[in-house]
């Protein structure tokens, strides 16, 4: 009798695990994730296909400016009460994952910890193109999400890139056996405002917040968010695989690092968004997308803020292993990771 209950159980987990596995598979079905690949196949071709810096700022603009209208003209209409939980555990989320990566990461060998932690920062902050690949895979399989999630981006980014910035100068202090250097929180929140991805989204937010933008959005922006978000995507695998390049030069902890992390980050975020979900009736897809934040690494307002505010980490290290490893990871895994789980805990 105990021998039949026990192949019954395994019976049902083998269907569990057949069954998510097959719904992972079918994620990757999306063209978004097809532009990537197609990208980084081009790129580790020879292929010389470039994708002009102008027109992939302009794309990035589009998509944020669509993200930031749809999500100010649902605050509109929302219960601010349910962004207070979510937007909480973003702030959290952003400040934990600089912290343990400072004392994991940062303290691997081969690793200097100034770059190990601006590292960590851009794994804290949010990447604007992982968000924006994410909406649309969730639009495409009709799922529900809050239009108000995509506004929890600053939440997470502002905090990490803080706290990434405050332990590097403590720690560039301490080696130089002077007194701490000072640091402003107010002026990096000012820079981190200003950069263009931050400063697209709010303006979108402020605009659909304040203003009547319905018909600007409904003829112009979300006709044409699929068609920029795969030119983004293609830029993005052909950078993708151009900065493996600079990976190598560094210690390949940062390789374990960035392929690890995006997952883990993501999956904790699922977690915490699940207890949201419970608590305050958090969607499904607002779920997935807290994860996908969490599980993102910044490819727009963070390097340029850590590379003016910690000038000695080196750029191939943080850079190289968001771009070349993190965002992939991030797009091509965690995004379907997180559907399909979402699919076999609610049910979608």
């Amino acid at each position: 009798m105990r021998d039949r209950t026990q192949g019954r159980r395994n019976r049902i987990t083998m269907d569990l695990l057949i069954d998510f596995l097959s719904r992972l598979l079918t994620q990757f079905q999306s063209p978004s994730l097809a532009f990537l690949i197609g990208g980084i196949a081009l790129a580790a071709a020879g292929s010389k296909l470039q994708i002009p810096d102008a027109i992939y700022k302009f794309c990035v603009f589009m998509l944020l400016m669509r993200i930031g209208l749809e999500g100010g003209m649902e605050i509109r209409d929302a219960n601010l009460g349910e962004m207070l939980l979510p937007a909480a555990i973003a702030v959290v989320l952003g400040c934990a994952i600089v912290i343990v990566g400072r004392y994991t990461l940062a303290a691997l060998p081969g690793v200097r910890t100034e770059d190990g932690i601006a590292t960590a920062g851009l794994f804290g902050a949010v990447s604007a193109s992982t968000l924006a690949a994410a909406i649309v895979m969730l639009e495409e399989q009709d799922v529900f999400y809050e239009a108000w999630v995509p506004a929890l981006y600053p939440f997470m980014d502002i905090p990490a890139l803080i706290v990434a910035i405050l332990l590097a100068n403590i720690h560039l202090a301490r080696q130089k056996g002077g007194e701490r250097e000072r640091v402003r929180p107010a002026a990096i929140i000012a820079e981190s405002l200003r950069g263009s991805a931050l400063s697209a989204l709010l303006l979108g937010l402020v605009l659909g917040l304040l203003t009547r933008p319905e018909r600007v959005f409904e003829g112009f922006y979300d006709p044409l968010f699929r068609g920029f978000l795969s030119i983004l995507m293609l830029t993005m695998g052909i950078e993708a695989w151009n900065r493996l390049n600079e990976l190598r030069r560094v210690a390949h902890w940062y390789v374990v690092y960035s392929a690890i992390a995006p997952l883990a980050h993501g999956l904790i975020a699922f977690g915490l968004g699940y207890i949201a979900h419970v608590l305050t009736g958090f969607s499904p897809g607002g779920v997935i997308l807290l994860a996908v934040i969490a599980g993102s690494s910044s490819d727009i307002s963070g390097p340029p803020t850590l590379r003016a505010a910690i000038p000695s980490a080196n750029p191939s290290a943080y850079i190289g292993s968001s771009t070349s490893v993190g965002t992939p990871v991030a797009i091509a895994v965690g995004i379907p990771l997180y559907i399909a789980l979402a699919e076999a805990v609610f049910g979608l």
